[in-house]
């Protein structure tokens, strides 16, 4: 979140009559950046959904508008609702939001990450000081630098393309951050970021849910964007246009919902594959394209050249297709599969060469070299025996509205806000570190006792199989769960209150009840979103220059 003095109706003393817009500290206001995270230790899969701020959707007291609009209207109930809704009624059990302050902190805390800047990024703003400079090439970032890097969308893709670069930032992070050293800090390097920072989560969560994501395979960090296409000339205003009907296929495969029968894999001839060559080799090009050709693949296009030089070829899932991606990967006989959304717009497959692909191709005994894919996608009776789970609401760096008020509901907790979040619609599962990693050591990240979870709920459509969580009096004592049972919460204020930082965050004693340890956990995070109402399939024109 990003808020300026000028979007509040009392900014701080200490920013007036600057000259220019100032940043403020504040968790109200347009969202900028929205994921929907689904921790699945059933899978071992963590997947990762970025939802274009300018998505075209209907928002409870705004109508079709942009899914930016939730948070600033209703905070995070509202973002989380509106996104149900967009998604086909998955559920969402968890949220977090954080402004840029809260982000440079962050990175500063875990000592920077280094990721490879794809573009020259230059961009200057007097009005807000907001700056960016970064030079193309692999940088170690620190905390502003990364803040630009995620904040940058001033090129010809707009939102979509910052969209792609933030998730090659989180690809980054998780690899070279997510390791027991900075785990063990955790506790420590979020009470940095504490006032910029919202979220139902606790510390013993958070920690859980971080150490998950460290133990999975690469492979099995599978990064999604909306499906969907950029407006054109028949609205004023530029939008991201969803596709229902792949919306739906992307949320029976990743998240669950059985909403139909799923798509079958289309033929090869149907695939649409683009090829970024990272070697500089062109005849390694026209080798993978004759390859892939005598495969039975014809729509193969040949994209602009990667500009980062890669030793193993990446063969990217683009619309989220892992079965289509992994049936090339066997055609080659090289390369690795990622489910992410940082190829070619226009493509299923992107496929960027690297070093393996110049000796693969150079002889038909290099292509048997090929080491196999060693994380293959999870199997078909896990998927159609999906375990409950818990899932999260997240925000990331969203903008002001000072014309829309932020409708909340006060709760009394110390240690966290409610933002009229109702329990009726929450069906809690267990967030054990037991239960989201099976390799879970106790006191690996620590020997504080767990802080008691805070028992709130997100409203929005209950997802299928998801059951409330109930613990019999006669229950061992051996495995205590992280999330107790829901209690009804007091009387709600009338007045819209604004949301307070996070006020403790040390973990405390805990008297929860025992866990049952089969149980699933699932964490999802986003800003908001809605279905649009028309249900219409949205048309591919221009990409968004929308400068707000």
């Amino acid at each position: 979140m990003k808020v300026l003095s000028s979007d509040v109706a009392n900014p701080p003393a200490g920013t007036k009559d600057l000259g220019y817009l100032a940043t403020i500290n504040s968790l109200e206001g347009l969202s900028d950046s929205m994921l929907l995270i689904r921790f699945n230790p059933a899978t071992q899969q963590v997947v990762v959904l970025s939802l274009p701020r300018d998505t075209r959707t209907y928002v409870d007291g705004a109508g079709v508008t942009k899914i930016n609009e939730a948070n600033a209207l209703g905070g995070p109930a509202l973002a989380a609702r509106s996104t149900s809704d967009l998604l086909g009624g998955v559920g969402i059990d968890r949220y977090i939001r954080i402004n840029v302050q809260g982000v440079e902190k962050l990175i500063d805390a875990v000592g920077g990450v280094t990721v490879y800047v794809p573009q020259d990024m230059k961009y200057q703003d007097d009005s807000q000081h907001l700056y960016i400079n970064l030079k193309q090439g692999e940088q170690h970032l620190n905390g502003a630098q990364a803040v630009q890097f995620l904040r940058f969308r001033y090129d010809a893709y707009g939102d979509i393309g910052r969209v792609q670069r933030q998730q090659m930032f989180i690809r980054a992070l998780r690899e070279q951050v997510l390791k027991p050293s900075i785990l063990a800090r955790l506790p420590q390097i979020l009470s940095v970021v504490q006032s910029n920072l919202d979220t139902n989560l606790n510390v013993e969560e958070l920690i859980a849910l971080a150490g998950f994501a460290s133990k999975i395979s690469r492979s099995n960090l599978q990064m999604l964007m909306l499906p969907g296409s950029f407006s054109g000339a028949e609205f004023e205003a530029s939008y991201w246009l969803p596709n229902p009907d792949q919306i739906k296929t992307m949320m029976q495969r990743y998240f669950g919902l059985a909403l139909s029968s799923l798509a079958e894999t289309p033929q090869a001839s149907h695939v649409s594959i683009a090829v970024q060559n990272s070697t500089q080799a062109s005849p390694a090009v026209e080798k993978l394209i004759a390859k892939l050709g005598g495969a039975g693949y014809g729509d193969i296009y040949v994209d602009q050249p990667w500009p980062a030089p890669l030793t193993i070829t990446q063969i990217i899932a683009q619309q989220g297709n892992r079965d289509e991606a992994e049936a090339i990967r066997q055609a080659l006989g090289f390369g690795e599969v990622a489910v992410e959304s940082t190829g070619n717009l226009e493509s299923d497959i992107t496929i960027r060469l690297g070093e393996d692909a110049l000796a693969a191709t150079s002889s038909p005994e290099g292509a048997s070299q090929a080491q196999p894919d060693l994380n293959p996608i999870a199997p078909a009776e896990a998927q159609a025996n999906p375990q409950p789970d818990i899932q999260l609401d997240i925000q990331l760096n969203p903008q002001p509205d000072s014309a829309a008020g932020a409708a909340t509901t006060a709760d009394p907790s110390p240690t966290m806000p409610s933002q009229n979040l109702s329990p009726q619609n929450l069906s809690p599962q267990n967030l054990s570190p037991q239960n989201l990693s099976p390799d879970y050591e106790q006191g690996e990240v620590g020997d504080e006792a767990p802080q008691a979870a805070r028992p709130v709920a997100l409203p929005g459509k209950p997802r299928p199989g998801a059951t409330p969580l109930s613990v019999p009096p006669s229950a061992p004592p051996s495995a205590p769960p992280l999330v107790p049972p829901l209690a009804p919460p007091p009387a709600s204020s009338a007045s819209s209150q604004a949301s307070q930082p996070l006020q403790s965050l040390s973990p405390a004693a805990s008297s929860a009840e025992p866990a049952n340890p089969s149980d699933s956990s699932q964490v999802q995070a986003s800003s908001a979103a809605a279905v649009d109402p028309l249900g219409k399939a949205p048309t591919t024109l221009s990409p968004h220059t929308d400068p707000n």
